[in-house]
């Protein structure tokens, strides 16, 4: 009855919605933590320092482990890697929620590194198994589902906390985990469980000029300055709104909120305003978004609600439009997860360093002005790293 109701699926729409349920694992994990993190720090006793290295540990994962997550990708093929992902976010989130404070800490390893590989494969299977017409539209759908799977995980966990306790409410996750596994399974049948190297060029299409390292260095520019505006947004919105405009902790939590659910309609939106426009004019107006956070709360933060809007449109439209123009500029398989490692790598090691930088500038200052500036610095970095590299990115034919 499966096979018969399967086989009358078309198989990209079956692999569309794995990379999908594969996304909502990409982040939620993470965020599981954050809201039971006042219950985990009463049973465990970290300290403050523990709690912002536990915070702070995904990050420097998907930094320092992107080299060896784009050797995986390559040595064993990006659906034996993807199952490693999966496989990994299960063990990951049943050992951290199973002991005391090494085991937390051992078990957002785990994750930290599960996921990295995932983040270098996925857009990998999306160069190879879509037509380049739709590689947008299903990087715009990955990218989506992140944030889908980050607000989600952030709603459900307190919740479930109160009712549960905090480890069955951070363990909830692996669920995600559970279903993308089957329907990955479904979607790519047994590569899912037999490693194969990736060949050297993509056999199916002729090899292209290969991208330069102008290009390459354009786009870890624009990675790292999206990166460090998305983690110190995300981490200092908060309590900046509540400083600043004297709002209540809950009030001050909305413009996080926002953040990230506005970030669903950058991911969706950027493949289809790249269909009537080029991608340098859809990254310089994401730009121009993104720019309107650091200066809008510099002078009117009373419209925070607009600038935390804006900023979610941009930051989930940017981290689509730059794996939109590695799959695109890349000359085979191999040559994007080397582009995608770079970028990743080098941009998510300026991600961690941003709350705490940011923090620092904010605690040595007693203000929320040099915070801010370094923001507008990272958002410009972010404009002209991807003003140098998206002008080559050639047209889906």
């Amino acid at each position: 009855m499966t096979a018969n109701i399967t086989g009358r699926i078309p198989r990209g729409w079956i692999l569309l919605a794995s990379i999908a349920l594969i996304a909502l694992n990409m982040r939620g994990p993470f965020v599981a933590v954050a809201p039971v993190v006042g219950q985990m720090q009463r049973d465990l006793g970290f300290s403050p320092v523990e709690l912002g290295f536990l915070t702070g540990i995904p990050v420097l994962c998907f930094a320092l482990a992107a080299p060896l997550a784009s050797l995986t990708g390559r040595k064993l093929g990006p659906e034996f890697a993807i199952t490693l992902t999966l496989l990994g976010v299960l063990l990951g989130v049943v050992v951290r929620s199973a002991g005391g404070g090494a085991l937390v800490m051992l078990g957002t390893v785990i994750l930290g590194v599960a996921i990295t590989i995932g983040n270098i494969v996925v857009p990998l299977i999306i160069r190879r198994d879509f037509a380049p017409a739709r590689q947008g539209t299903a990087m715009g759908i990955y990218t989506a589902a992140l944030n889908i799977g980050s607000f989600v995980t952030s709603m459900v966990s307190a919740p479930l906390a109160e009712l549960l306790g905090w480890r069955p409410a951070i363990a909830a996750c692996g669920i995600f985990a559970l279903a993308a596994a089957a329907v990955w399974a479904l979607a790519v049948r047994r590569r899912a469980f037999v490693p194969e190297a990736v060949p050297g060029t993509d056999p199916a299409r002729p090899a292209g000029k290969p991208a330069s390292r102008w290009i390459t260095a354009g786009l870890t520019a624009g990675f790292a300055g999206q990166a460090f505006s998305y983690y110190g947004v995300t981490a200092w919105l908060p309590s900046l709104l509540a400083d600043e405009l004297g709002m209540a902790p809950s009030a001050a939590g909305a413009g996080s909120s926002l953040f990230q659910i506005f970030a669903i309609a950058g991911g969706l939106g950027v493949p289809f305003a790249a269909r009537f426009a080029s991608t340098t004019t859809v990254g310089l107006t994401l730009g121009l978004l993104w720019l309107s956070v650091p200066v809008g709360l510099l002078l009117a933060p009373e419209l925070w609600w607009l600038w935390s809007s804006f900023g979610g449109i941009a930051q989930g439209g940017g981290i689509t439009l730059i794996f939109i123009a590695i799959i695109r500029l890349a000359r085979d398989q191999a040559s994007a997860g080397r582009m995608s490692a770079v970028a990743q790598g080098a941009g998510y090691c300026f991600g961690a360093a941003a709350p705490t930088l940011l923090g620092y500038v904010h605690g040595v200052s007693g203000s929320w002005t040099g915070a801010l500036l370094l923001i507008l610095g990272s958002v410009t970095a972010f404009i002209l790293g991807t003003s140098l590299s998206l002008r080559h990115v050639p047209k889906p034919h």
